[in-house]
């Protein structure tokens, strides 16, 4: 049974395989991202040192990383499953002897994986040759970091199951799933470190799980959490990942009993 669900990683990765080309112009588009972000934060910092608790040097590494991380942990795991609820076929999904939602997190993973190494590992490749990028020379940043991107795409696959299980309820989910994305892209640190907001909001921001997504891997990774901070902030991903596993289960038994299909 098991084997079954990584025949889904391997499935999804080759099927994404077939559609590469679409990644190889991600590649420029995130460049691109970055080399945006990079001079815009260039000009805000001018001859300051440290803005936010990071330096400048900090801030260029932040970026890029963000923006690779972004690129494995992606997916549109709510859309599909969005559809598959609207023309009926997540009936048939329903009545095979494997679980749904794990079928879907184990798609989402072999996507992942593909682009982990068709956009994450060469995009940070031309970061680094593009931009002054400071990649980390202790091994176990490397090792702490890659357990966190872990996380982040584990928690941001659980934000998508419940946005994508939404449409249970509705009979259209597409503004959910568009504010979903653009609160998870500005929340979690991608668009602008947590550190900027303003003091209310990061204290908000602390108790909502974004910041586990980018900000907190990302800090791991560009040095500016050391020590202790780097087990809390892998303590606080690890919280969120059994905290939102919780109102998936329950959004799932209560969608059992009301499957609307809208399509044929």
């Amino acid at each position: 049974m098991v084997s079954a669900y990584f025949d889904f990683v391997r499935i999804r990765f080759l099927t994404m395989l077939a559609y590469r080309v679409n990644y190889y112009s991600g590649i420029v588009i995130y460049a691109i991202n970055i080399g945006a972000y990079y001079f815009m934060w260039r000009a805000i910092y001018g001859d300051a040192e440290t803005l936010g608790g990071f330096t400048a040097a900090q801030m260029t590494t932040y970026i890029a990383v963000s923006w690779m991380a972004r690129a494995f942990y992606f997916n549109n795991l709510d859309r599909e499953i969005s559809n598959e609820i609207r023309d009926g076929s997540v009936a048939v999904q329903m009545m095979r002897p494997i679980s749904y939602l794990l079928v879907k997190m184990m798609q989402g993973f072999g996507e992942g994986i593909f682009r982990m190494l068709m956009l994450m590992v060469p995009g940070m490749i031309v970061a680094v040759l593009l931009f002054p990028v400071s990649l980390p020379t202790d091994p176990m940043r490397w090792v702490v970091f890659f357990v966190m991107l872990w996380f982040s795409f584990l928690i941001n696959s659980q934000l998508n199951l419940l946005t994508g299980l939404f449409a249970f309820f509705v009979e259209n989910n597409e503004g959910l799933m568009r504010m979903k994305r653009v609160l998870i892209d500005l929340l979690s640190g991608v668009l602008l470190p947590i550190t900027f907001f303003p003091g209310w909001a990061k204290t908000l921001l602390e108790w909502l799980p974004f910041q586990a997504i980018t900000y907190l891997p990302s800090s791991v990774f560009t040095g500016r959490l050391n020590g202790e901070e780097v087990w809390n902030a892998l303590y606080v991903q690890i919280a969120w990942f059994l905290v939102l596993i919780v109102p998936i289960l329950l959004m799932w038994r209560s969608a059992r009993k009301r499957l609307f299909v809208q399509g044929g």
